[in-house]
């Protein structure tokens, strides 16, 4: 989104805060600082000079997020609040955290007591499919942070938004926090449409989940540190692989359908990698350009290489045909790991060239750990400031953080585009100096007969 685009960051609001919150007596005497945001005060969107002078407006109109935290007046009495947690779509680091962090926020903090995890996804709210409500109590999710995965089971596929709502309605429920990615927070969006225009008061708010940090306008998704780190270990296993054999390529496949960043984070880590690959950068694979030809000849020369392609790279080699699609409607994706696999054999062959290669794909490994340290704490803070707007009637928005600052934003933002890595970005080109890797593998254009 351009700078100067009008952007609308409101939040809904179920009406106003008429309640006096619990969390009044930690909230007196403080004040926008470095370290907090006041609840009247605002995260402005840009922060460049250059960015809030193409907005060419006064500081007051500028753009700015809601900034998330506790306020001292909410709209639901905790005695009569009934909240439902659901998790969607695939594994991610950090799961646990994030129900665990609810409970105990909503538990101990609040008063609230009658909190009810949705099994299985959104496919938990429609009866025929017959799977459990489990009530949550500080009990049963004191220890769920130590595993990864999510107690709540999850799954793909789109479900009846009428028949979710229904199922709140008959429950009573006040809030619903959904745990997801893009196409989870699209069906929370349609879930928030259909309360509202039944006129119900049922808070939706969204904890954004994506391994691949692919959703926009928030610094980081919960759970990419942790899948970077263990891809990080690949690599490096790549690494010493490769250089203990004559002429050895290690070859390791992550995560990352249309962005790359785990990729380019793992690479960054331990700088063993000599090639990223990502779907942000096409690349061609033949000819005197190509990355085939790059590789063959950093092999003769140096004796090894190491060579990290993220799943959605690489794409368009690939013969055309129907588009097939996964439950979620996502895009199945060709197999770029074993496809490059293959053609750097052939092409090694071809050269008569000698080759030791050793293949890696830790992608269900990574996605199914447990949140590392920085993850956790990340996961506490995202769920404590979800439980403050969604006590606060807030609806239709996410939590994340813009420029360190925990904020409120809107559900539409963020699936509005994928968060990518920027070809002329910093980061690629942090990647592009640890690997020594050309800014392009581009094949000339054939020369007019």
């Amino acid at each position: 989104m351009a700078s100067h685009s009008p952007l609308d960051l409101t939040i809904p609001t179920l009406g106003p805060c008429t309640v006096r919150s619990p969390m009044q007596p930690l909230l007196e005497g403080r004040h926008t600082s470095q370290h907090y945001v006041g609840e009247h005060d605002r995260v402005l969107f840009d922060d460049t000079a250059s960015m809030v002078t193409e907005r060419g407006t006064a500081v007051a109109d500028l753009p700015g997020f809601e900034p998330a935290g506790a306020r001292k007046q909410i709209y639901f009495d905790p005695s009569k609040t009934r909240v439902g947690i659901v998790t969607c779509g695939g594994l991610c680091p950090g799961l646990n955290n994030v129900i665990r962090g609810l409970v105990m926020e909503l538990w101990f903090h609040y008063g609230v007591k009658k909190i009810y995890g949705f099994t299985q996804g959104f496919r938990g709210f429609i009866a025929e499919h017959g799977h459990s409500v489990v009530e949550l109590t500080p009990e049963f999710v004191s220890n769920i942070h130590d595993d990864g995965g999510t107690i709540l089971g999850t799954s793909r596929g789109r479900q009846e938004s009428d028949q979710i709502v229904d199922c709140l309605e008959r429950m009573g429920i006040s809030i619903l926090f959904v745990i997801g990615g893009d196409g989870s927070l699209r069906g929370a969006m349609k879930i928030a449409t259909i309360v509202a225009e039944r006129n119900e008061k049922i808070s939706v708010v969204g904890i954004p989940k994506t391994i691949d940090n692919d959703i926009p306008y928030i610094d980081q998704s919960f759970g990419f540190q942790t899948a970077f780190s263990e891809a990080v270990e690949a690599i490096s296993s790549a690494h010493v692989e490769a250089k203990a054999a004559p002429n050895g390529v290690g070859l390791v496949k992550l995560m990352g359908r249309h962005s790359g960043f785990i990729a380019c984070y793992a690479a960054l880590a331990r700088n063993d990698a000599n090639y990223v690959l990502i779907p942000e950068v096409p690349f061609a694979i033949d000819g005197p350009g190509g990355f085939l030809e790059h590789l063959l000849t950093r092999v003769k020369t140096r004796g090894h290489a190491v060579v990290v392609v993220a799943e959605g790279a690489g794409q368009d080699a690939f013969a055309s045909g129907p588009e097939k699609t996964d439950a979620s409607g996502n895009v199945l994706l060709s197999d770029i790991g074993t496809f490059l696999k293959d053609r750097i054999k052939a092409r090694f062959r071809e050269a008569e060239c000698e080759l030791n290669m050793k293949y890696i794909d830790p992608s269900y490994l990574i996605r199914s750990v447990r949140a590392n340290a920085f993850d956790s704490v990340y996961c506490l803070r995202l769920a404590h400031n979800a439980v403050h707007a969604a006590m606060a009637g807030r609806t239709a928005m996410v939590i994340g953080r813009w420029h360190g600052r925990f904020v409120h934003i809107p559900m539409p933002m963020t699936v509005s585009r994928r968060n990518q890595v920027d070809p002329n970005g910093d980061l690629w080109l942090s990647v592009l100096e640890a690997t020594g890797q050309p800014r392009r593998f581009v094949t000339p254009p054939t020369p007019p007969a």
